[in-house]
């Protein structure tokens, strides 16, 4: 079993050397076209490899990540779901989620590929902004999730508009 930290060290650690303590856990799987898991957008603070189709990711608390799951029979695809939720600090209250722990925020939930897509669409539109999706303004992936389920097209993210959730972050300190 091996450790890899992440950003800037790329060798691996002995697993028994590093404390994982305190924050959120997210179990991906990669068995290609049966169940693939895997972190959209997010900052982990490190990663466990278990085995060739399995590691676990680590984020911090406060941090806000994408997790998709994925997974088809024989039959196609059976389940679709795409998760944006923030990492809690241990005694918080949370939501539970498949494959988290303890759990998160949620602050968007989406089930279903073509909405899975609009979504991922929605994050890279983001990107292309030049602005990390994990770093979105929480309120406004809560404003996606409402917009979306109710069947309409939610609210464009801005560079003003993000600039304006730093500003407000920052005064909240």
């Amino acid at each position: 079993m091996s450790v890899i930290l992440r950003p800037g060290k790329s060798s691996a650690i002995e697993a028994s050397s590093l404390s994982f303590d305190g924050m959120t856990r997210v179990e991906l799987i990669w068995l290609e076209k049966q169940t693939e898991f895997w972190i959209r957008f997010g900052n982990g603070a490190g990663e466990q490899v278990l085995n060739r189709s399995r590691r676990v990711v680590f984020f911090m608390p406060g941090s806000v990540f994408a997790f998709v799951r994925w997974a088809a029979s024989d039959y196609g695809t059976v389940l679709s779901c795409l998760d944006i939720v923030r990492a809690i600090a241990a005694g918080n209250s949370y939501q539970t989620l498949p494959f988290v722990r303890p759990g998160g925020e949620i602050l968007l939930k989406i089930e279903g590929w073509p909405k899975v897509e609009k979504v991922l669409r929605y994050v890279d539109a983001i990107e292309s902004l030049g602005i990390d999706a994990a770093d979105v303004d929480p309120d406004h992936w809560r404003h996606v999730a409402h917009w979306m389920k109710a069947g309409e097209a939610p609210r464009p993210y801005t560079a003003e508009r993000h600039a304006a959730w730093l500003r407000r972050r920052e005064i909240g300190k």
